[in-house]
């Protein structure tokens, strides 16, 4: 099956699925940078099986989203495929396809069976991919690792499995499932399983600018690019992305902007939770990355509440950088 989104003539950029991170306020941001497509934070299947309602918050499509792509995780076919139905019965049009989470090194989620513990169990993976076609008329994908044990590299082999099976796209990540994300992404396993299989292949790991990514395509042949952490506390890395792929030179942001950008974060989220905006600070952080007075500032940001609370710690922050430029 075709997926519009990897089958134009440029080199798509996507915002990769991460738990506490891409929360619709946080798509929203990347959507006007550039990305073309954003995907949920990964969705328990079991936990939109019992009508969770936190569960079932995760697939709330923002306002700036036509598309969007969901990742579920789990390791029951029947219930992947039933909650996969469902999920396409509530987005209709607005969803892109249906990703399964093989790649997740977690504790608490490979002992469960879930995310990367599938890497282990390639029969079973193929099973869920097959059930989840079945059951579903959009595209169905499916995210992993190069392999589970470190030094294992099983990813050309999964794959191949998984295109059996029906999968329509995969996309890379260039550790093992033992390494979390120590170490460095290896973008040759993209290439390889780009050599293995038919499907579109999305490289993913340790892509943080616009060089990254370039070199990335060079290097593997890739359909698209998925940027997961690279973007935390730095939306503008699409556009950096998309510029570079251009053959432009884009500017990085300046404090001023940095710090508006996580202020218009701070109050997209309390739009959608209310007063409330703990989550915040993680990003908060990481937006702070790097500044004059960061280290001190995030030491304060773990107090930080409301959106009046993240706007002292970022005042005191322009302060700061002020009073470095008169010293000067």
């Amino acid at each position: 099956m075709s997926i519009p989104f990897l089958d134009g003539p440029t080199t798509p950029i996507l915002l990769a699925p991460m738990a506490g991170v891409s929360d619709r306020a946080f798509r929203t941001l990347c959507l006007e940078q550039g990305a073309d497509l954003t995907y949920t934070e990964m969705v328990s299947a079991k936990g939109l099986s019992f009508a969770n309602a936190k569960t079932r918050h995760l697939i709330d499509v923002a306002p700036a989203e036509t598309h969007v792509a969901v990742q579920l995780f789990g390791h029951e076919p029947d219930v992947m495929a039933s909650q996969a139905a469902w999920v396409e019965d509530a987005l209709g049009s607005r969803l892109a396809y249906l990703d399964v989470n093989m790649g997740c090194p977690a504790r608490k989620i490979v002992t469960k069976g879930d995310g990367s513990a599938l890497m282990k169990d390639p029969d079973l993976a193929a099973a869920i991919v097959r059930a989840i076609k079945g059951a579903v008329s959009c595209p169905v994908t499916a995210k992993f690792r190069r392999g589970y044990a470190e030094g294992d590299e099983t990813a050309p082999a999964f794959a191949r499995q998984l295109e059996a099976a029906g999968v329509d796209a995969v996309a890379v990540h260039g550790r093992f499932a033992e390494q979390l994300y120590r170490g460095h992404a290896d973008w040759g396993v993209v290439a390889r399983v780009k050599e293995a299989v038919s499907v579109p292949v999305v490289g993913n790991g340790d892509v943080r600018s616009g060089a990254d990514a370039a070199a990335l395509v060079a290097q593997t042949g890739c359909d698209a690019v998925m940027i997961g952490r690279g973007a935390e506390g730095n939306p503008w890395v699409f556009a950096e992305v998309k510029g570079t792929l251009a053959g432009r030179v884009t500017q990085k942001p300046s404090l001023e902007e940095r710090l508006g950008m996580a202020r218009r974060h701070a109050r997209l989220l309390a739009a959608e939770e209310g007063r409330n905006i703990v989550r915040m600070r993680r990003h908060a952080m990481a937006y702070l990355a790097g500044l004059p007075g960061a280290a001190h500032a995030r030491a304060k940001l773990c107090g930080c509440v409301t959106v009046e609370d993240f706007d002292v710690v970022f005042d005191a922050l322009l302060e700061e950088a002020a009073r470095h430029l008169s010293a000067r």
